[in-house]
């Protein structure tokens, strides 16, 4: 990746007082330095009274603590980089910035996708943060590349941290709309199974009777058009796992259109009648999948935040198609 990178140094000093007497340095610093792990604080260059010392010591009032905060590498966009396509920047701010993703597009470079991806082009507007590693900078969760929809990106550390925090616990909320093959009985439906990768592809996952991991789907149906044999479905993810979406609606009956991997195309082709709608199902490519919403508290502020992005052209495109068909 053509990136430059923008070394930050800090310092930082404490007094300790009558309150952290016989407190261990490390644990103090923990509490001083709530932004960064023990792990990362043990690597600081740390003086006590102005010399080396052991983070296990126990302090005493009046101790005079430097911490010297390593060199931290913010990525930043060289003159190399060009923008590949316009950004739908949803907010910004100094810690973070909210992507609408395009679907076609990658998340970040990888063996065989070493441009045009959506990290790339951020990085062509901003700088993220480090420590998500060099080709994945600010990447705190990801969409498949046909899927579009709602992203979030760490431009600081501490941004970085609290929101691989909220996604871990699952303290925020994501909403996603599809397009589905077949019309439901039912309005609403909670949808459980543990996911792991498949032993006969190991590009797909699958739903496992035992191992994997726990994956929660809660889907509301938001349109039907019987005659076509289309749903549209809006799904709320209460876990996050690889291909979730995909894998608990086809699994239950309802693949995702245009999924070439979950989508049971074949046999649903010959079904359409509609002129229009096959020929929209033959050329188009990328499931029907959209994140539509995110909400979450800000890593930094704690303001509580919420995004939507509109359905894509494409869908709505679908849309129209299903809807002169009634």
């Amino acid at each position: 990746m053509n990136t430059s990178k923008v070394m930050q140094t800090q310092s930082r000093d404490f007094i300790v007082t009558d309150a952290d007497v016989g407190v261990r340095l490390d644990k103090f610093l923990v509490a001083q330095l709530p932004e960064y792990s023990r792990s990362e604080i043990q690597r600081f260059n740390v003086l006590l009274n102005g010399m080396a010392s052991k983070f296990s010591v126990r302090l005493r009032a009046g101790d005079k603590i430097s911490v010297v905060i390593p060199e931290r590498e913010t990525f930043v966009a060289s003159a190399g980089i060009s923008q590949d396509f316009e950004l739908d920047i949803l907010y910004e701010d100094d810690d973070i910035i909210v992507i609408n993703k395009p679907r076609g597009v990658v998340m970040y470079p990888s063996a065989g996708n070493t441009g045009g991806t959506l990290v790339q082009n951020i990085l062509a507007h901003t700088h993220l943060s480090a420590l998500g590693g060099e080709t994945r900078p600010g990447v705190v969760h990801r969409l498949d590349k046909d899927t579009s929809g709602v992203m979030v990106f760490a431009k600081s550390d501490a941004a970085y941290r609290g929101l691989v925090k909220t996604f871990s616990a699952h303290d925020l909320t994501r909403k996603y709309i599809a397009f589905v093959w077949g019309v439901p009985n039912w309005d609403g439906a909670d949808i459980t199974g543990n996911i792991a990768r498949s032993s006969r592809n190991r590009q797909k996952m699958t739903m496992v009777k035992s191992g994997g991991k726990p994956a929660h789907t809660i889907v509301n149906v938001a349109d039907v058009w019987t005659r076509a044999g289309v749903s549209l479905f809006r799904c709320t993810l209460m876990t996050g796992r690889t291909h979730q979406i995909r894998v608990h609606l086809s699994a239950h009956g309802f693949p995702v259109l245009c999924d070439p991997v979950y989508g049971r195309s074949g046999n649903r082709l010959a079904s359409v009648k509609n002129s229009d709608l096959l020929e929209f199902l033959k050329t188009h490519t990328g499931q029907m999948l959209h994140a539509e919403i995110l909400d979450f508290t800000h890593p930094v502020t704690g303001e509580k935040l919420h995004f939507k992005a509109h359905m894509p052209d494409d869908m709505s495109e679908l849309k129209t198609v299903l809807d002169e068909i009634g």
